[in-house]
């Protein structure tokens, strides 16, 4: 039953995910660390992650913005890597309850977030991929801030797609590297999930795909707020219950 309740997550968080270029780990991230360790938790969203990145730059293909790509990318690497290995030496509670006040933090910036304005330049994307990067080495959850910083650049959605896809993979490559020379595993029966989990990312990325025109992006990001704030503020507070 685990393991189908996880396939369900993956389901509906793959398919948020597509539709608003992040959400599949901001989901999925808080809900797993209730039942695994944070190490466990981060890193198998990080491979199932890493998939729904090759189905977004598969299914989105119309093209990329190859500036963004290597702005993002390339220092997305590099901080990727740092983050990464502060989060397989950092205590648990510790590790949880920064996540919790990142969490609850971003879901107030994406409920305020229309009072904002980030200038686009190559300031903007090299700051995006540096945060972004760090994020989701450490935490897992660095699309929420990549989606945040390339939103700036006004690209037409499936090559904004496309390209977050794209910066994810190269992203989630260094990290989950990082994670199984750190000493990173799961436990065996999460391992034999992976063949029950990826090709329903796939599922979610294909729904999503058939509704990505038809449904307002605010309203995803709308619940996805609500969600992240309810989530970090019970980290910040009861991290190990």
């Amino acid at each position: 039953m685990e393991i189908f309740y996880i396939a369900l997550l993956t389901l509906v968080a793959a398919a948020v995910g597509t539709v608003t270029g992040f959400g599949t780990s901001t989901l999925m991230i808080p809900v797993l660390v209730i039942f695994f360790p944070p190490v466990e938790a981060i890193f198998l969203v990080a491979i199932i992650h890493w998939f729904g990145d090759v189905w977004k730059v598969s299914l989105f293909r119309k093209g990329f913005n190859v500036r963004l790509l290597v702005l993002f990318g390339l220092v997305g690497l590099a901080t990727s890597y740092f983050g990464a290995l502060v989060s397989l030496g950092a205590k648990e509670d510790i590790l949880l309850r920064l996540l919790g006040a990142f969490l609850a933090g971003y879901a107030l910036f994406l409920i305020l977030q229309s009072k904002f304005k980030i200038p686009a330049g190559n300031l903007t994307a090299i700051s995006g991929g540096a945060l972004s990067g760090f994020f989701a080495g450490m935490f897992g959850i660095g699309g929420a801030i990549r989606s945040m910083f390339l939103s700036a650049f006004d690209l037409p959605k499936a090559v904004y797609l496309a390209t977050a896809g794209a910066i994810g993979l190269l992203v989630d490559s260094t990290r989950i590297i990082t994670y199984l020379a750190g000493g990173a595993t799961l436990p065996k029966e999460l391992w034999y999930g992976l063949a029950l989990f990826i090709p329903v990312s796939y599922l979610g990325a294909q729904l999503a795909k058939k509704i990505v025109d038809r449904i307002p992006q605010n309203k995803f990001r709308l619940v996805v707020a609500v969600f992240l704030f309810a989530a970090g503020l019970k980290l910040i507070f009861w991290p190990s219950a």
